[in-house]
């Protein structure tokens, strides 16, 4: 870890971070200065202004999506503040154009009120084609997103609930079929009720299955899951909840997944610990216990959890397609084709690589209208 970290304070330091912005027309002479400013900009701002949706096709809207975050909730790291968050919002940024070419820009909001975020993107919007919300704490996140939802007109997505869901159903659609076991009979428990955990709980229960989260003492968008769950769902500790299960799904925090409790839920188990940068248990360990598939969201053991899997694609899809709201039946199908996508699963290998550039074609042809 501490060569890792060398690295990348040298590598950003040497490119002074990690994003440019390049014109894509000439402007090597008076003819094109005339062309791409004045005088001929006049035109095309006449006409965006005769029909607002000229803007997707005379101007950086069509293809341009904005981060924001106002980096309360950085992955692993906790609330950082806006200008901590910066260095995740461009590499963020740099793989929307990698995967996807998918112009993106960070946007670090120096605030946390929710009425301000949402006041602000909303002043903003005009410029972008979409909206990819980013590291910002519960119970928050849920009221900014389905806010902008409502009042905005181009997709908005808070990554860390939906892309996050889109993969891990993916790689569970994957897990089921090696373990010949259908979504109806396998019982779930997901450990976690933040963005991500709240998401895949709901996300889950649309597709077929829902997790146990706890009951008492919720806040609004938990008692809403809880609402959502077998009402004989067990309760208790988390060991008293895994009895007997077949896959636990964590999004919450290191270590507190024991060798013991993998080995009270029913017979190779599936595991997705997903707490970054440490899992819920070491995925050697969870082996050893007895457990069939164990996924992660590091890069250096198999069946990663990445979000790269998912959003390019999204918003590929949603850009092209001039889809106003990502839905969660689109979301859905995203994830099967992401499952599908991989022809030859095995415990091992349940989610194609993450560097698989192809892989955000496959997500973007189930983002239609």
């Amino acid at each position: 870890m501490e060569d890792i970290d060398k690295e990348a304070l040298e590598l950003h330091k040497r490119y002074g971070g990690k994003l440019t912005v390049n014109s894509k027309v000439p402007l090597k002479n008076r003819q094109d200065l005339s062309l791409a400013y004045t005088p001929g900009v006049a035109a095309v701002c006449q006409e965006i202004f005769k029909d607002r949706d000229l803007a997707k096709v005379y101007t950086i809207k069509k293809n341009t999506v904005a981060v924001i975050t106002d980096g309360s909730a950085i992955l692993g790291l906790g609330n950082l503040g806006p200008l901590a968050a910066l260095p995740v919002m461009e590499g963020k940024c740099a793989l929307f154009k990698e995967f996807a070419d998918v112009d993106a820009f960070p946007i670090c909001l120096n605030t946390e009120d929710t009425e301000a975020i949402i006041d602000t993107i909303k002043y903003i919007a005009p410029v972008f084609g979409g909206i990819n919300l980013e590291d910002i704490s519960a119970p928050r996140c849920f009221e900014i997103e389905r806010r902008l939802k409502e009042e905005l007109d181009i997709p908005v997505m808070h990554d860390d609930q939906h892309g996050t869901a889109v993969v891990v159903l993916a790689g569970l659609i994957n897990a089921l079929l090696l373990k010949n076991l259908s979504k109806e009979k396998a019982r779930v428990v997901i450990n976690g009720a933040g963005a991500a955990g709240t998401a895949i709980t709901k996300f889950l229960n649309f597709y077929g299955r829902a997790g146990a989260p706890r009951r008492a003492g919720l806040s609004p968008e938990k008692k809403e899951l809880a609402e959502m769950i077998d009402q004989n769902s067990p309760r208790g500790t988390l060991g008293e909840c895994l009895l007997g299960t077949d896959i636990f799904i964590g999004v919450s925090a290191r270590d507190v997944l024991t060798a013991e409790m993998i080995k009270q839920m029913n017979p190779e188990p599936i595991i997705f610990a997903l707490a970054n940068p440490y899992p819920e248990i070491a995925p050697v360990l969870a082996k050893r216990a007895g457990a069939f598939i164990i996924a992660t969201g590091r890069s250096d053991v198999p069946n990663q959890v990445n979000n790269i899997l998912a959003f390019p694609g999204i918003f590929r899809g949603a850009l092209d397609n001039n889809v106003r709201e990502i839905t969660a039946s689109l979301l859905i199908k995203a994830a099967e084709n992401l499952a599908a996508y991989v022809k030859n699963p095995s415990p091992e290998f349940i989610l194609p690589d993450p560097l698989d550039k192809e892989v955000a074609k496959v997500i973007a042809m189930a983002i239609k209208s």
